[in-house]
This record gives structure tokens, sequence and C-alpha cells, in this order.
């Protein structure tokens, strides 16, 4: 299965180079397993039984499964984007009549000196002009097209090391005579003038690849959080609940915050589990008595103790990679996870046979955050942070172990097909 799963993967992140591309990747393995897609513009006929999609700006989708009899809902969040460089609106920069480069802004936090010197290119989508109004396409230029040169060693001694992303880290497009808009109208099949805006991000060559003396890691970009989210959205298709709405989420935008329409601080899930309520005619009394019968797992990567920074990490729980699944802990709420929600997924865990580790930052370096207590504030379940542990996290390409997405996959299956249910002093069933 590991083997399998980590060829499902890998064709997954490579196929994914912007999180438009990884969306679209999702909903074709929905499409592929029988599910039906839906407009948020047009009315909703659910059946008992069926599994169907939603897709909010092409970068985020929230897939969902209709019960028999429904008793609540177990949900698996994930996110689409991951941090990289956005070309900027008129993006080309002429140099000395010899040159072109392309003017981009950083999305997210990143390791910069990572995308030095390796091969790039661009992905995302375009707006053109049409007949019948504007459409939107998606554009991949599939192909070695970019470099960020580093700057020699005998120009830079002595130099601040900080590096400004408005200066350093622009890349070489071509020669002076290079058209930027022209290859992008190309790359969406459409003339030039016809082209009105992009959303179009660097990404990095690189293609998943297995390393390691006894190939036992992973070298990938976009782990975090592609990784995540092809687990949730696999483990989706694999599971059957008779009892429970599913759902699995992926939402754009994590990596700035989720203060989007598409992200998890908007609307998207609870205007979706409100249109699925009304279609099926479950009562709202119904539905909210059941949200405490109702689980999320927030799911993005986390940090594995690094063979070179070993002191890093918290003293008492250390992660590693091909360990399991993370759960991640946070006093000051960074993170969901409380004693009941990692008590209650350790034991589905446990009966997976799938092993867990937890997480905590060191005391005196603050961590950072994720979706979970994000949506929670729309929709508030109980709810537990976890993640697949990785090492050089918002690098250009980042590491993992080999073992640990089929254990997620096989940790989230297991938590899609568990009836959980409350009692009356807080406890929980199974």
């Amino acid at each position: 299965m590991v083997q399998e799963i980590n060829k499902k993967l890998f064709n997954f992140i490579d196929h994914s180079p912007s999180g438009f591309h990884a969306v679209e990747n999702l909903c074709a393995m929905l499409e592929d397993a029988g599910a039906e897609r839906l407009s948020e513009n047009r009315p909703w006929n659910l059946t008992p039984g069926k599994r169907y999609f939603v897709t909010r700006n092409g970068s985020s989708v929230l897939a969902f499964m209709v019960p028999q009899d429904y008793t609540g809902m177990l949900l698996v969040s994930a996110h689409s984007d991951s941090p990289t460089f956005r070309v900027k609106t008129g993006g080309e920069i002429t140099v000395e009549k010899r040159y072109k480069k392309l003017n981009t802004e950083g999305y997210g936090g990143m390791i910069l000196s990572t995308w030095f010197d390796r091969p790039l290119s661009l992905a995302g989508r375009a707006v053109v002009r049409t007949e019948n109004g504007v459409e939107t396409r998606l554009v991949h230029i599939d192909r070695d097209l970019l470099v960020i040169p580093s700057l020699a060693i005998h120009m830079s001694r002595g130099m601040d090391q900080k590096l400004n992303p408005q200066v350093d880290l622009l890349p070489l497009f071509g020669s002076a005579d290079t058209d930027y808009k022209a290859l992008i109208a190309e790359a969406a099949g459409a003339e030039k003038e016809d082209l009105l805006q992009s959303d179009v991000f660097l990404y990095p060559r690189q293609q998943c690849t297995v390393t390691g003396a006894a190939e036992e890691f992973i070298l990938a970009p976009r782990l975090d959080d592609l990784q995540c989210a092809f687990a949730g959205m696999e483990a989706f298709l694999r599971a059957e609940n008779p009892k429970k709405l599913t759902l699995c989420a992926v939402f754009d935008n994590e990596e700035v915050g989720s203060r989007t329409k598409q992200g998890a601080d908007s609307t998207f899930l609870t205007d979706t589990v409100h249109r699925i309520m009304d279609a099926l005619s479950i009562p709202e009394t119904t539905w909210l008595q059941h949200m405490a019968d109702s689980f999320m797992l927030s799911a993005d990567n986390a940090h594995a103790v690094h063979p070179n920074y070993a002191g890093k990490c918290d003293e008492t729980n250390r992660c590693y990679l091909n360990g399991g699944i993370v759960i991640k802990f946070s006093a000051n709420q960074r993170y969901t996870t409380d004693a009941v929600s990692a008590s209650v997924f350790a034991e589905i865990c446990r009966r997976a046979d799938v092993p867990v580790m937890y997480f905590h930052n060191r005391s005196d370096m603050p961590g950072g955050s994720t979706l979970g207590n994000i949506a929670n504030a729309h929709l508030s379940l109980n709810t537990v942070d976890i993640g697949i542990p990785q090492l050089a996290m918002h690098s250009a390409v980042e590491t993992a172990g080999a073992q640990d997405t089929a254990h997620m996959v096989n940790a989230m299956t297991a938590f899609f097909n568990t009836n959980l249910q409350m009692t009356e002093d807080g406890a929980y069933t199974f």
C-alpha cells in the first residue's frame, strides 16, 4: 500500500503546480469515483448514499457524502496553497536593454534562499475576454523557464545576509524582447489582446522523488499541505459511513491568513452545510443537536526533529519522519487540540494500527498557526490539529517520511468510518 499511495501522491503533486491545479486534480479524483459536481448558483438535489462536491474560486473544494441516517458530521480540512511568488500586474522589467525579469511578490512565508539557482516555471489561471463576457482558464508553462540567480560569492562578501524580495529574488525571464503577456495568453489559448488579468505563480520544477539509503524519505515541493489534501481526499473516497455526513474541505489562502471568500475564514463551509441540511429537509434544531456528535480533523503538516538542529524541538515531545501522525498542541490555542479531541483521535488511530506522536513548540519559540481554529469560528466542532511530520517546511522543496502518507490515509479512513457519539457526561462512544 505504501508504494501505491506514494505513486498516487507523486502524480498528484507533480501535476499540481498551483492551488488552482491542485483543486482541479482533486475534482478529477472525485469525478473518477462517481461524485457529482454541484454549483453554488444552482439548486441542489441530493440523494442519500451519493458523493457530491462544490468549488469556490477554482482554488477551494468541499466534497461530501450524504448519509442514510444523519447523526452528525465528520470533517477533514486541509489547504491547497503553498508559499511561493506571485507575478505582479505589469510584471516585466527590462534591465540595460539586455535582460527581461519578472516583478514578483512573496505569497506566504517561505525560506527565500531555497529558491535560488533552480529551474522554475509559471502556473495559475488567466482571465480572458470572450464573446459572452470573461472566462477563467488554467495556465501551466510546463518547461524550465525561469531562474533566480545568486550573486557570486566574490561580489557578496560582507553583505547583509537578509534577502530583499524586491531586489534579490526577481526571476530572470529571458532576453529584453521576451513578451511575458504573449506567453501567458498562448498558455491560456487566447489572443494577447484578450488576456485581461492573471493569477500566476512561480513553482519549482523539481519532481517528487524517493531518497535515503533504504528509500525511506520523500523529497517534493508543496508537501505542506498537498500531502494532507491528497490524503484527506483519498480517505474520503475510500470510506463509507451511513450514519454521518462526511466532508473533505480543502481551502485556499491558509498561508496568508485564510481571510478570503474561499479561505477557512469565509462562509464556504457554513454555506455548504446549510445548503446540505436544507436539501435534505433536516431541521436546524436537529443538525445543531448533532453538532456535539460531530468532529473535525484539521490537517496541516508538522515539524519533525531536524538532524542538524535537534535542539530546536521540545525536550519531551519529539516527532520523527516515518513515526506516524502528529497530534499538535498549543497552550495559546494556535491549535485546536485539547485532551478530549486528542484522546478521541489517538484511540481511532490505535484501533486502525496507526502510530501517533505529539508536538508542542519549545516554550521560547512561537509556533505557526493553521486553519482549525479559523474554521471553528464559523462551524464549531470538537477538533484536533494533526499533520504529517516533515523537514524544511516552507522550503521550495521539502522532505517527509515515505511511510507517513499511508499512515495518514489509514487514519483518516478510520476516522471517516467512525460513528462518534457524545454521551451526557461529555465522553465519546465509537
